[in-house]
């Protein structure tokens, strides 16, 4: 696994934030991978639904897959994990 960089100082690998997606919910529209231009997202041809598969590429503190996202399926962590890494940091 290579790097992915740093925010606020502290490495991205130690930030859980990124999208968790919901399959039960999930209607395979495709809104969030074809939005996502960091490519956290891929296309499971098994299940035709998305899946997380690069979480760490998600840009700290966007959410927007989420709100485009109708059948509610993706949800992240609240935001204040972030201010606790920043007051960690």
């Amino acid at each position: 696994m290579g790097s992915y960089g740093e925010w606020k100082g502290v490495p991205r690998e130690n930030i859980p934030w990124y999208p968790r997606v919901d399959l039960a919910k999930c209607v395979g529209c495709e809104e969030c991978f074809n939005f996502c231009r960091q490519k956290v997202f891929a296309w499971d041809e098994k299940n035709n639904k998305t899946k997380v598969a690069e979480p760490f590429r998600c840009v700290v503190g966007c959410s927007t897959c989420a709100g485009l996202c109708k059948a509610e399926a993706i949800s992240f962590p609240p935001l204040t994990i972030l201010k606790d890494i920043v007051k960690k940091g």
